[in-house]
């Protein structure tokens, strides 16, 4: 698709992505229980920002290990939502969900793993919601773009990309985060672009480092994992950002937006 500029995907009246200001998604992994999210949500508020991330629908490499709480996760994300005036995005992982994860979330996210699950990009494309579609972590940008297709051709054209990692030959990291991507679309698509260091590198003390690449490479947002307490996590832990070092990350990624002309929200 020939790009002529960035399109506007409006989540809310107003919040916007892909204008002016960088859109800065935060929250944990997974939703693991009220208390947590609404810690979470309580200071991201007080940091400014306006969306919250969650999973209640995990799809884990580990039949195992935790897969989320399901519906109940949807419904603690909304009530905290609500309480602090945010937004939220969750992921449907599959096409059973899509309607329950429209009900409770703002913006619908398909996950790296889907990014091929054709009926469930056809079943997003059928919505109003905006859609998040992640990059697979073994997946080309041309195969990546003709998902996209795949939700617009059915009417939807409320679309993120989302560069979260791609593996790479090095055994260092868990993904590479591909920062030529995110250069190259802006240039060449018309998507907005959200960026994910936190699965892009699997370490959270690489996050912040790789976030600002990202956002001088032309990133529209970012989502980043944030979790109370990161050695507790029922997931991910070892890319989890400590909460109380969110506002020293946002005041960091806003001193750098403000050279490029950008703001945060």
């Amino acid at each position: 698709m020939p790009k002529n500029q960035t399109n506007i995907v409006s989540i809310s009246p107003e919040i916007q992505i892909g204008g002016e200001d960088i859109i800065f998604m935060a929250g944990p992994c997974t939703v693991e229980s009220y208390e947590q999210m609404r810690v979470t949500a309580l200071a991201m508020r007080k940091a400014g920002l306006h969306i919250i991330r969650g999973g209640a629908f995990k799809p884990r490499t580990s039949p195992h290990t935790f897969q989320g709480l399901g519906k109940e996760g949807l419904i603690i994300l909304r009530q905290v939502a609500d309480e602090f005036g945010l937004l939220v995005i969750s992921e449907a992982l599959g096409v059973e969900h899509v309607d329950l994860v429209c009900e409770y979330a703002d913006i619908i996210q398909v996950g790296s793993r889907n990014m091929q699950h054709y009926p469930l990009l056809w079943a997003v494309g059928e919505t109003e919601k905006p859609v998040m579609l992640k990059r697979g972590f073994m997946s080309t940008v041309e195969e990546w773009l003709l998902a996209a297709e795949h939700i617009a051709t059915r009417g939807n054209a409320n679309i993120l990309l989302c560069e979260r990692g791609i593996r790479t030959f090095g055994a260092s990291l868990k993904n590479t985060l591909d920062v030529n991507a995110i250069a190259h679309l802006k240039g060449s698509s018309p998507f907005p672009i959200i960026a994910d260091p936190s699965h892009g590198t699997g370490r959270s003390d690489l996050v912040l480092p790789v976030a600002k690449a990202a956002l001088a490479a032309g990133a529209d947002g970012l989502i980043i994992e944030f979790h109370p307490q990161p050695a507790e996590a029922l997931s991910d832990k070892e890319q989890a950002v400590a909460l109380d070092e969110l506002p020293r990350f946002v005041e960091e990624i806003r001193e750098l937006t403000g050279m490029f002309g950008r703001g945060v929200g």
